[in-house]
């Protein structure tokens, strides 16, 4: 294998579906469902699943990619564009990685703002919470696949409280069903897609799966299941928010939990936030090692160091989305980085690997 890694840093094929289903878990589960209602209305519960399904034709995609070159991405483009062309388009890599791991931290923060501390300070919080990953970084991927298994197991019983929700559904609410067009679906999908973004990481972690063949049931099963939590969640919120309210509900989710009433948590949105913590860590430790994975191999550093510049380049950032405006604009360039790595990337070197393929064997 290209890039080989010694058996010892690898992690077993089951833990490759905690890594990407990590990713694909984070602040847009709190606010998607008024993202992908806008175009095709209590519709988009069927442009969750389309959007869903999808990702398990890119996996299958990404494995091929693994597979015909015997390593991972970076290895794959050196391979058909050249040294030159293919580590530049690895640099790309760098940057996508930096926006996604400032994204979901940045998300954390203002959410932490606006429903629990309003004179809460960015600047510290992203130091404490970046040196944490670093030291999860640090630790080699093994860690970092321990931390995105804990990041899903302890936090999953937040799944049982979106039942309070439905005593007060109504589902006829979703009623009548495909009352849109292809096209109005088509543009709620494609929303929808930024919020399953993170598959994409199987193309830098693949050679530190063991056996990785045995590894693509388990993805596959990942994914259906965060298909399905999606899905699950956006019939909820479908039901339990009239059409016009969900039009001015920014985090539906969060709003959902404010009904829920516990003998030992009064507003139980805040003990959803401070579990989001938890959940949020793996999107910035596996974003950090992804980055500097790449900058070590491209440039050749030491992978410690070049973790050490990454989180300050994403402390910078963090820093400076001081409005609204701001954290719109780093969101979209961070959706808009994603899908063209996953939904346009990765067909695309599927093809050309497989045409390069077919003519040095003829």
């Amino acid at each position: 294998m290209q890039g080989a890694v010694q058996e010892r840093f690898q992690v077993s094929p089951f833990m490759a579906a905690y890594v990407i289903v990590s990713m694909q878990i984070g602040i847009g589960v709190l606010g998607f469902q008024r993202i992908i209602a806008k175009d095709a209305g209590y519709d988009a519960w069927i442009s969750v699943i389309s959007a869903g399904l999808t990702t398990n034709i890119l996996v299958w995609m990404m494995y091929k990619i693994c597979k015909a070159v015997d390593g991972d991405v970076m290895y794959a483009n050196v391979y058909l564009f050249g040294k030159i062309i293919g580590n530049s388009i690895n640099t790309v890599f760098i940057f996508y990685f930096i926006l996604a791991g400032s994204a979901a931290l940045s998300g954390l923060i203002e959410i932490i703002r606006t429903w629990m501390f309003l004179d809460f300070s960015p600047f510290w919080f992203a130091i404490v919470y970046l040196l944490l990953g670093i030291y999860i970084v640090f630790g080699g991927f093994r860690t970092v696949a321990g931390i995105s298994f804990f990041g899903i197991i302890i936090p999953s019983y937040l799944v049982f409280s979106f039942g309070f929700a439905l005593r007060y559904a109504d589902f006829t609410n979703l009623l009548p069903i495909i009352d849109h067009t292809f096209i109005e679906m088509i543009k709620s999908g494609y929303n929808m897609s930024f919020s399953y973004l993170g598959f994409g990481t199987l193309l830098f972690f693949y050679p530190f799966i063991k056996k990785p063949e045995q590894s693509k049931k388990w993805v596959h099963i990942g994914l259906l299941s965060t298909t399905f939590f999606y899905t699950g969640l956006a019939v909820i919120s479908f039901a339990y928010f009239p059409a016009g309210l969900l039009d001015r509900s920014i985090w539906p989710t969060l709003e959902m939990w404010k009904i829920v009433r516990l003998p030992i948590a009064e507003r139980f949105e805040y003990l959803g936030i401070a579990n989001w913590t938890i959940i949020i860590l793996p999107n910035v430790a596996i974003s950090l090692w992804v980055a500097s994975r790449v900058a070590k191999r491209v440039y050749h550093v030491s992978q410690k160091k070049a973790v050490l510049f990454i989180a300050l380049l994403c402390l910078i950032i963090v820093v400076q989305i001081s409005t609204r405006e701001r954290m719109n604009l780093l969101f979209n360039l961070d959706s808009k980085f994603g899908f063209t790595l996953g939904y346009v990337y990765t067909p695309i070197l599927y093809l050309a690997l497989l045409i390069k393929k077919k003519v040095k064997s003829k």
